[in-house]
Parts: C-alpha cells; structure tokens; sequence
C-alpha cells in the first residue's frame, strides 16, 4: 500500500487520531451545556484510515455489491476521494440493503447493510460525535459504547438490587424502537450538543437516504436502520434525553425510596425499593416515550413483585429441624438471563441469572440448524465449527450462578451431533461407538468464564 497524504510517514498514525479525540473530549467536557460548531476539520486523510481499520471487514456487501477488499485494493486514492465529497458536500448518502434474521420465536428483525465506502465514513463521523457524547452519557448506559459491555450492565443490576434487597423491577420493553426513532426529535438532541454544519449535513442524509428492499427504495420520517455504524449512538444519543436525563433529573429526586436504572441500547430495567415509586413510574413511563413518538409494548412491558425472599423461621424443639417459608418472588429478564431469588450455599438469599428459555431454545435451534446443514462435512470440520460455537456460548452465557444451563447446553450439543452423524448412514451410529469418537474429539467443557469461580464440568456423554 502507498503513502496516504495528511500523515507524517506516509503510514498510518494512531497516536496523531487519538489527539485529536481527546482534544475533542476535552474541548466537551469542559463546556457541557454549550453546541461545538467546529469539528468536521478534524476528519483528514490519517482519520479516515484509521475509521476504515476500525470497519468490519468481513461483512456483506451494500446495495453497489463492493467488498472490503475491492475498496482497500485502492485505498488511497478511495480515502482521498471520499474525504472530498465529504467536506465539499457531494457526498451521496447510498440507501442501505436490508435483510431479515430470524429472532427465534418465529420473527425476524430487519437489519439495515450501508456499502463498504459508508460505512467508512459513518465510522469516522461516529469517532468524532462518540468523543463529544462520551461526556455526557450517564453511568446507566451501557450499549454500544467504548469500554462497556452487557456484563457490566448485568453486573450493575446485580450489585444494586442486592444492595436495596430486591423490591419492584420495571421492565420495559420499547416497541419496534430503531424504527420508530423520530427524526425531528433527534436533530433536536443533536442540536443542544453539536451544530457542525458538516457533520449535520451529513447524518441528515444518512437519515433520508431511505431502505431498499426486494427493490423497492423507501423513505421515512423516523426509524434509523439497525445496522448502521452510525445507528448505535443515535439510538443512545435518543434514549439519553428520553429516559436517562429525565429520571436521574426528573424522577429520582421524587422517589421515596432507592432506585437502579440499567440501559443497554433500547434494552431497559429498572430496580425501585419502594412499591409506590415503581407503580408512579410504571405509569408515568408510556406518556413520557409517546411524547417522542415511540410506544412501549403492552405485553412485554411489565412490573414485576421482585423482593428479597425474608427469613421466617419456624421455631423448633431442639435438635428438630427448622425450615423457612416465605412467598415466591417473580422472575425478569434482562439481556439474555433470567433474574431470580435463590438460596445461596452459605444459607443466605442471593440474586442469580440463568440463561433465558427463549434464548436457550434460539442457541439450541442455531447448532440443530446448521447441523443438518453441515452434517456432510467432515469430523474435523464439524469438531472445530462446533468447539467453536460453543465456546462463543460461554463466552457470553458463562456467568456466576449460570453453571447448570451451560452443561445443560453443552448436553444438547453432543446429542445433537450424535443424531445427525447417525444420519449419515443406514446403520446409524451406536452409542457406546460415539463415546469414543467423542474422546477423540473432545467439545469444550461448561465453564463459568466471568467468574473469580471457576467451575469446570465433567465430560458429558
């Protein structure tokens, strides 16, 4: 690759792009309540590599059908000429190709796939607006955001609900809520922090630049496709004047008890000690997301009895055993696991998580599926893919108090490749023959990664 103009090597400068960032955060933080005018110069020849080294190179391609690899075999010369059209304003927004994944319960959630080159370039923009932002999110956002993850938001829920000893959980669920997202109400939001004419002009145009889809191009008023690089930060940048200022601002000083927000993206819990202040707050909620033309789901959305179950004990003759009776809390879920009460091996009560019926079953249909897909591949084909699968399971499921649905998972697996390797002759496959072909291709063991708790299972066959 040749020399990039704008850099002092020829080469790429990570250092020279970090500056920059931290000039920015540092220019916002030190003026929270004013809009910065002047950030769009930022953005050179060096910025944008280092956007397009940032950029998921092994994504599917846009609407023009390019690839990583056909714009980085031109890198300079596409760098150049995009950073161009860019600041001169000839920059084109394309429409975004959109796909449907299943979600596992029958459904499908649309996902929105920019070209290659708008990606790039909708990373860079998002650098810029992620250092201005970064100084005003609030410490219960945790999606999509650098150097926070959906275990330190789950991991927030758990310290503040033991901390008040349960109580009321709001769930809430935000109906269709990247569709809905109102573009009138966001420029609003946007205009409070940053009134750069560039970059406005430019996610203007990522807001109009409408869906194809079976090759039809649609445009709407609201939404911001999932997908988009740019779309996370809208999404927080939405939810942050919707839900998170108004209740640290607006809410909490008015609660009679302890409160615990936790957001992840439009994923949202909220923990109340005190039945009163979740049941104003439950009701108070719909009004304040109609205000901004997003609706809650009336099913999904839902206050759940959720209080530490108490001590009660029964007294005893000596040497009699004693036994404790309390009323059962209910369950909810948040990213993935299902929160509930549990006696703890100490005797005490604690909050724990287990992976999700709905999720369990999309994990387990995900390994059936694409065993009867691939149950033509080889062993050492299908003992990596699996291995692989599910490693990637426990990387994410692999939590304190989540031990058994691991194994039970890891169980499922090795049924599961038991069954379609006996389909794939006439006289099936034996058990006790698959025992030793599986102790020549031993699976990943459960293990609880994000423990200080390691637990390992034995082999299951």
């Amino acid at each position: 690759m040749e020399p990039l103009e704008g850099t002092t090597s020829g080469a790429l400068n990570p250092v020279d792009v970090s500056t920059k960032l931290q000039r920015i955060a540092m220019l916002a933080k030190a003026a929270p309540t004013a809009a910065l005018t002047s950030l769009a110069h930022h953005i050179d020849v060096a910025f944008l590599e280092e956007a397009f080294r940032r950029t998921r190179k092994d994504g599917a391609p846009g609407i023009d059908g390019r690839k990583a690899a056909d714009f980085e075999a031109h890198l300079q010369g596409n760098l150049l000429d995009l950073l161009d059209r860019f600041k001169s304003g000839r920059y084109r927004a394309p429409a975004v190709r959109r796909v449907h994944i299943p979600k596992g319960n029958g459904k499908t959630r649309p996902i929105g796939i920019p070209t290659f080159e708008d990606k790039v370039l909708q990373r860079a923009v998002t650098m810029v607006l992620e250092a201005v932002y970064e100084q005003d999110f609030m410490s219960c956002s945790y999606g999509f955001r650098p150097g926070r993850s959906a275990h330190q938001a789950l991991e927030s829920m758990w310290k503040g609900l033991t901390a008040i000893r349960g109580g009321w959980v709001v769930e809430v669920d935000i109906k269709s809520f990247f569709d809905n997202l109102d573009h009138r109400h966001l420029r609003s939001f946007l205009d409070q922090r940053v009134r750069d004419g560039v970059l406005r002009r430019m996610v203007d145009k990522w807001l109009r630049a409408g869906v194809l889809e079976g090759g039809e191009l649609r445009r709407s008023e609201s939404g911001s496709p999932q997908g988009g690089v740019i779309s996370p930060l809208l999404a927080n940048v939405y939810l942050h004047h919707v839900l998170d200022v108004w209740f640290e601002r607006e809410v909490r000083p008015r609660l009679r008890g302890q409160a615990v927000l936790v957001r992840y993206a439009d994923d949202v819990a909220i923990g109340f000690s005190n039945e009163d202040d979740a049941r104003r707050v439950f009701a108070a909620l719909p009004k304040r997301f109609e205000r901004f033309g997003l609706q809650l789901h009336p099913e999904k959305t839902r206050l759940v009895r959720f209080p530490q179950p108490p001590y009660r004990w029964r007294s005893g003759e000596v040497g009699s055993s004693t036994s404790l009776s309390f009323e059962r809390p209910e369950t909810f879920d948040l990213l993935g696991f299902t929160h509930h009460w549990a006696r703890a091996k100490r005797g005490g009560w604690a909050l724990f998580r287990r992976t999700a019926k709905d999720r369990f079953r999309r994990a387990v249909r995900s390994v059936s599926d694409w065993m009867r897909d691939h149950r033509h591949w080889s062993l050492e084909e299908q003992h990596e893919m699996l291995s692989r699968k599910l490693r990637g399971h426990m990387a994410y499921y692999g939590i304190t108090g989540n031990f058994r649905r691991l194994a039970a998972f890891r169980t499922v697996v090795v049924r599961l490749w038991h069954k379609w390797l006996a389909r794939r002759t006439q006289r099936g496959l034996p058990w006790p023959r698959f025992v030793r072909l599986l102790a020549n291709y031993p699976l990943p063991l459960a293990e609880v990664v994000h423990s200080v708790f390691r637990r390992v299972a034995k082999p299951s066959t």
